[in-house]
């Protein structure tokens, strides 16, 4: 040992220090990962207990949501990125490794925090959940990645346009390949379009509330929160950014809730489809958590028509039963299987069947789910879309409509299953859907609809009304 070396002080350890912010985020992140958790569920009670302990306040909770949902949506690019800054594949980085790894990438390349602040803040957090030695890997990688922004980068790591769209498109909106693949082939068109709606699967969606008919009404809302009108549905406001729906006393008691505007039009197109004869019966077939059920329930009691809601899983069925208390009209919630209905074939005028399905129109909200979905899983959902719809046409009498609807644009989730089944039942005819939505554009050639995030401003809904004729 030198001289030098010798002489130079000994540099205590210091301990590393916790940053709550980011240690929610990572907290968030082990949950979707380890569990298979949803960012939307596993978020909003880390940050209420974070608040109670006084550990947070409104832009702590904004960041950290900001860091989780950012990691989430880029995670492809992200991991593109960390791949080209690493010498081994990512499947040989411990998980754990990768996710710090990754909440680092968002705040370089994704956010304005400093670059010193930034792999610092991110360095720290690593020795907190890592331990120092891998503390020194994430240094190395983000002290990598910080000297490129994110298009260059993107240029880096992505293949170009011209030799492979889709994989270009893939890496630099951050989506799986054959993700992009299947909205390309429903949503048709060029370059533009596809570009378009991959990029608005990675903005924050906003905040839709929904006022019941009969129980409460957009001005009583708009004067309890700040809001702007709803695009389309005649019951919808946009929350500010920043709201909390949990603080307005409507959406407490149930009058009101939150509710895409996508689904609004569902259920308000469903309950305007023309009927031959009585109007009386409703049925909402698969209708956990209870959203749709709500404003169906609340249209019939304006209508004196009543509602059967049906839910397989018991405790979705509660959360139906909580979502229509106090509706001022007749209702009923049952746990039944809408495969092996308990209910007579005619009985009902109005059906909606909302179908299990993939999800991928709502990867605004769940943006972890185009990770987990693999092209497969539409083979497990495509008999039980069928059986359902089938049912469905079953359950309502000659003259009365149903609803087919998936929050999903997959051509194998909506056209082809209602071809399919109307093919093998008969009896019924598909009717135009679009009349019923009065002022909403882009709603393509019919009779079936399909709305679109980066059109329409929902999730990608998709709706098929149907008239049994036999």
């Amino acid at each position: 040992m030198s001289e030098q070396a010798r002489r130079r002080p000994h540099k205590p350890y210091r301990r590393p220090q916790k940053d709550p912010v980011r240690m929610l985020a990572f907290e968030a992140l082990r949950a979707v990962d380890e569990r298979d958790a949803y960012a939307n569920l596993v978020l909003p009670p880390l940050l209420r207990k974070a608040r109670e302990k006084g550990d947070f306040d409104g832009r702590d909770a904004a960041l950290a949501t900001e860091l989780v949902y950012g990691t989430l949506r880029r995670q492809g690019t992200y991991d593109a990125i960390i791949s080209a800054c690493v010498d081994r594949p990512l499947r040989e980085v411990d998980p754990p490794v990768l996710d710090v790894l990754a909440l680092g990438a968002h705040q370089l390349l994704g956010t304005r925090i400093p670059t010193h602040a930034a792999v610092s803040a991110s360095v720290e957090l690593a020795r907190v959940v890592l331990g120092d030695g891998r503390a020194k890997f994430v240094n190395a990688v983000l002290r990598k990645i910080s000297q490129q922004d994110l298009d260059a980068w993107v240029a880096q790591v992505a293949p170009p346009y011209d030799e492979d769209p889709e994989d270009h498109l893939a890496v630099v909106h951050s989506h799986p390949r054959w993700v992009v693949s299947a909205l390309w082939d429903s949503l048709g068109g060029g370059r533009a379009g596809i570009e378009d709606l991959l990029e608005a699967d990675n903005e924050r969606p906003e905040v839709t509330l929904v006022a019941r008919p009969g129980r409460s009404t957009t001005d009583e809302l708009a004067e309890a929160t700040e809001t702007l009108p709803g695009r389309w549905s005649p019951y919808a406001l946009r929350m500010a950014e920043g709201g909390e729906p949990g603080a307005i006393e409507a959406v407490n008691d149930g009058r009101a809730g939150v509710q895409d505007e996508g689904s609004q039009l569902v259920a308000i197109a469903l309950a305007n489809a023309p009927v031959e004869g009585s109007d009386a019966r409703w049925l909402d077939g698969c209708a956990g958590p209870g959203g749709k059920a709500a404003l169906l329930a609340a249209l019939a009691s304006e209508r004196g028509a009543a509602l059967l809601a049906s839910e397989k899983q018991p405790h979705r069925a509660r959360l139906v039963e909580r979502a229509l208390a106090g509706n001022p009209g007749p209702y009923q919630v049952i746990a039944a299987d809408g495969t092996r209905p308990p209910w007579r074939p005619g009985s009902f005028d109005r059906v909606l069947m909302d179908v299990p399905c993939s999800g991928l129109g709502a990867l605004r909200r769940r943006p972890e789910a185009r990770w987990r979905r693999r092209p497969e899983d539409l083979d497990g959902f495509a008999p039980l879309q069928r059986a359902l719809l089938t049912e469905a046409l079953s359950a309502v009498r000659v003259g009365g409509v149903v609803g087919y609807a998936t929050c999903s644009p997959h051509l194998a989730e909506t056209r082809v299953v209602v071809d399919d089944v109307l093919k093998k039942v008969g009896g019924a005819e598909l009717i135009d859907a679009r009349p019923l939505l009065p002022g909403v554009p882009a709603l393509g050639d019919g009779p079936d609809v399909q709305l679109w995030p980066h059109l329409h401003g929902t999730d990608a809904m998709y709706l098929a009304l149907l008239r049994r004729t036999a």
